[in-house]
């Protein structure tokens, strides 16, 4: 029998958000101009690239395999978005690649897969990517497509009969949790005010950011702007562009906006664009090690992934699924919620990241929540998150000194995935 062995992080980094602009004549956001498979193999490359730089003696041959998460696995994000990344990027063609689709607990899943092949004996080199294009392919748009003969596609309307819309399901659990329309808005304001400081921090902020190469646009025409060889030319995207500053400038006129929305999903409701994560684009990608290859190596772990869980959960209060699998996720590690350094649950409403801070009676705005922003600030690209906020949480852990790290993501229909990492403190950034 194999042993189980331990996996490490060697490498964490992410692309910068972009605002989606998917709506006839609205602005788009600063990545519209790419494409998924262009996002994903620049992200691929380097971290790739990260890695041999702390190692001379890693070769891209050594990596297994590559899992890339995506929701919409739709037109440019379909086909197996994590062999694409591979090719398009020119590394070896022995890596195999595959793609991962749990909702908005893709990117978490991804990273739990690849770090469970390590752990079983199944390979000591992989690599867990995410990536959501959304200003391309809005949420559930991949539910819609038709088939060749005709018929309608029953999934839809089948599928709405068991669940409810993640906003209604969200204004659901803000009453179940009675939850006030002020207390959302604060978390919402601190999630823009927490990214913007990390943005400002560059020191830190430039070590977890992957730059993205564009092609430059005119805005208002769409048309290529050519240099004086006529080729197009490249615009280098390396800030995210969705957290908004006037919540740490001037946080009496941001809240004064804030709470003049009008609720999104519930007349009376208290669930506004405000306490709801943004619609956004990305790719984030992390290397994973046995312990072994990593020391052989000369690498020494960021985090070591000491344990996973997932979860099912009502599909109409499909927020709560965290719930259930951070429980399971704790007591398989032996461990409290307040010995949590790091907790990083999704943004994808307040309300539920409210919900969770009352069932494991934390405050709301604990600094150990979503040091860095969470969804609300930085976007919640479906299949991207997962990997995105792990990113965002190893790197925290490293900048602050912390041991223990707990990220979480609801998903729809009704599913919880759960992760938990430790800082050895042994990573000299």
């Amino acid at each position: 029998m194999t042993e189980i062995k331990e996996c490490v992080v060697v490498e964490a980094i992410r692309s910068p958000l972009g605002r989606s602009g998917w709506k006839a004549a609205k602005k788009k956001g600063q990545l519209y101009y790419t494409t998924a498979h262009e996002m994903a193999s620049q992200t691929l490359l380097t971290l790739v690239n990260r890695v041999q730089e702390k190692s001379p003696v890693f070769k891209p041959e050594m990596i297994e395999d590559v899992a890339w998460s995506v929701s919409a696995q739709f037109g440019e994000q379909g086909g197996n978005l994590g062999r694409i990344a591979i090719l398009v990027a020119d590394l070896p063609n022995d890596i195999a690649g595959w793609t991962v689709d749990r909702y908005c607990n893709a990117g978490l899943q991804a990273i739990n897969s690849q770090a469970q092949a390590i752990m079983s004996g199944c390979g000591d080199i992989m690599v867990a990517g995410g990536l959501e294009f959304m200003s391309k392919y809005p949420l559930g748009s991949s539910l819609l497509a038709e088939v060749k003969d005709g018929r309608k596609n029953k999934l839809h309307k089948n599928f709405t009969k068991k669940t409810v819309t993640m906003g209604m399901a969200a204004e659901k659990i803000a009453a179940k949790w009675e939850l006030a329309r002020e207390d959302l808005d604060e978390f919402g304001a601190s999630s823009h005010r927490k990214a913007i400081k990390a943005l400002r921090d560059e020191k830190w902020y430039k070590k977890r950011i992957c730059p993205l190469k564009v092609e430059d646009r005119d805005p208002k025409t769409d048309r290529k702007i050519r240099d004086e060889d006529g080729k197009t030319k490249i615009k280098i995207i390396d800030k995210d562009e969705t957290p908004r500053a006037i919540y740490l400038d001037n946080p009496e006129a941001a809240m004064e906006k804030m709470r003049s929305l009008k609720p999104r999903f519930q007349i009376d409701g208290v669930v506004t664009a405000g306490n709801s994560s943004q619609i956004a684009d990305g790719s984030s990608a992390v290397m994973l090690m046995s312990r072994e290859k990593a020391e052989e190596l000369g690498l020494n772990p960021m985090a070591v992934i000491r344990t996973m869980a997932v979860a099912g959960s009502d599909p109409i209060l499909m927020l709560e699924g965290p719930i259930p699998a951070q429980e399971k996720a704790l007591a398989r590690a032996g461990l409290e919620m307040e010995e949590m350094d790091v907790i990083e649950p999704n943004e994808a409403f307040a309300s539920p990241c409210l919900a969770f801070a009352k069932h494991f009676e934390y405050d709301f705005l604990d600094p150990r929540v979503n040091p860095s922003g969470g969804a609300i600030a930085l976007g919640h690209p479906i299949g991207n998150s997962g990997v995105l906020y792990f990113v965002e949480m190893v790197w925290e852990l490293i900048h602050q000194n912390k041991r223990w790290g707990i990220e979480t993501l609801c998903g729809g229909g009704g599913v919880g995935i759960a992760t938990i990492v430790e800082n050895e403190k042994k990573f000299k950034p």
